[in-house]
């Protein structure tokens, strides 16, 4: 464990070795108060769904930044075959890379708890809806953090990690929009609709943290990242 908590802290103080980190920040964190507040003076309501139905198309864009250089950056810059030399195991690299990623995720997030405090002042906010969201947020933001780590992997340009990152979260997502399943037979309608992290987000967002949502996040997550151990052992 000394070992992958000595990657996840050389990763997430990455983050904030240059402006990038802060800029990602401040960018994320104006966007969401500025697509608040722009709803919400048009109808006033000390509701936070409009910000969480906002979060997945964000999370697609926002989070292919954070993961993209986790594997294309060390394979440009030829440190990945230095680090395959050193006396740590490849799952201990994953583990703190992934952590730095989700850590560095959960800062973002936390800067927008102003919202829920601010409409906690101005009327009564349903906290246990509040906190499910967050929660639900959190989870689908580590799946495509997981996806998009595993991604990186495949090249050496962030940019192109940064699109295939993107783009399959895109896919993941709209699979479970209804002018999807709607044209779909029975087994592939419910099959796209439990595949969509959509489906299970909504869920969570509601206020409802149902056993099988929680199941199927740490379900991805698990995958992808034993996918991500899988390739790089190939690899090492």
């Amino acid at each position: 464990m000394n070992r992958a908590k000595a990657v996840f802290k050389k990763e997430f103080l990455s983050y904030f070795n240059s402006t990038i980190g802060y800029l990602y920040l401040i960018v994320f964190t104006a966007l969401n108060f500025w697509l608040f507040f722009r709803g919400f003076f048009l109808m006033p309501e000390t509701d936070l769904r409009p910000m969480f139905s906002m979060f997945p198309i964000l999370f697609i864009i926002f989070i292919p930044a954070i993961t993209m250089r986790l594997w294309a950056e060390e394979k440009k810059l030829g440190t990945v075959e230095i680090l395959f030399t050193l006396p740590i195991r490849t799952e201990e690299i994953i583990l703190g890379k992934f952590l730095a990623a989700i850590s560095f995720f959960g800062i973002s997030l936390l800067l927008t708890l102003p919202l829920p405090l601010i409409l906690s002042f101005l009327g009564n906010l349903d906290w246990g809806r509040t906190i499910s969201g967050y929660i639900g947020a959190f989870l689908l933001g580590s799946t495509f953090i997981s996806l998009g780590m595993f991604l990186s992997g495949f090249t050496r340009n962030q940019i192109v990690a940064f699109i295939l990152t993107a783009t399959l979260c895109f896919l993941f997502y709209i699979i479970g929009e209804n002018v999807i399943i709607s044209f779909l037979p029975g087994f592939w309608a419910d099959l796209f609709s439990v595949l969509s992290v959509k489906t299970h987000f909504e869920s969570i967002a509601r206020g409802v943290i149902d056993l099988r949502d929680l199941i199927y996040y740490l379900s991805f997550i698990g995958l992808f990242i034993y996918a991500n151990y899988l390739h790089l052992e190939v690899a090492r």
